[in-house]
């Protein structure tokens, strides 16, 4: 065997017991690798809006006997972002009083705080308390009614709860619209009460201001 065999030599080999574990260790890191788990993302993922969790719904009432000339009546409070109708009893007969004392009563019920049972339903109202109403101006066509304030300076939910309310009303509303004006002299205009406006009441839509004859 010359020097330089004896430097070199044949190429060694590796006990199998070792080749093996090398093998597994190679494996297991390759492994590790790519199952370290989902690499995290900066893009924002957008599942929507929340569902809302407001029933809307009241209990059903105890069937007690309503006081004498008293009458079940309808108006619209906001709940989940929307226009509800709720009941309640007024001691106002529509068949029997007149316009104004019917729409008086229907706002004031739209300005009572919602009972322990409709506020636990998500039930809510946004009409002022201090908002009134009265009969219409000299000129002013007859089923006019005035509100104490602009009505197109109201908060734009308070509107669609009164509009919603009045249009329902056989006394008060014609073809799912009622006329109103404010305090001042501006002629009276049409508001209409429609599905997109109980869904979404932050526009009341209107059929134009009336002129005053």
């Amino acid at each position: 065997m010359t020097r330089s065999e004896r430097s070199y030599g044949a190429p060694r080999r590796v006990a199998p017991g070792r080749a093996a574990a090398a093998l597994a260790a190679v494996v297991a890191c390759a492994a590790l690798a790519s199952g370290c788990g989902i690499r995290s993302t900066s893009v924002p993922v957008d599942a929507g809006a929340a569902p809302s969790r407001m029933p809307c719904r009241t209990s059903p009432a105890q069937e007690t006997l309503p006081p004498a000339e008293s009458v079940s009546v309808r108006i619209y409070l906001v709940c989940a972002s929307q226009l509800v109708t709720v009941e309640r009893t007024v001691e106002v007969d529509e068949s029997r009083s007149d316009r104004l004392l019917i729409a008086q009563a229907l706002l004031s019920e739209l300005q009572r705080e919602p009972d322990a049972d409709e506020r636990r339903a998500g039930f809510s109202t946004d009409v002022p308390v201090a908002l009134g109403v009265s009969d219409r101006h000299k000129g002013d066509p007859e089923s006019t009614l005035r509100l104490s304030e602009q009505p197109d300076d109201l908060p734009a939910e308070a509107l669609a709860q009164v509009v919603c309310t009045y249009a329902d009303s056989e006394s008060l509303g014609s073809g799912g619209s009622v006329l109103l004006g404010g305090p001042g002299n501006y002629a009276p205009r049409g508001y209409l009460c429609t599905s997109e406006t109980k869904t979404r009441p932050g526009e009341v839509p209107t059929l134009g201001a009336l002129e005053l004859s």
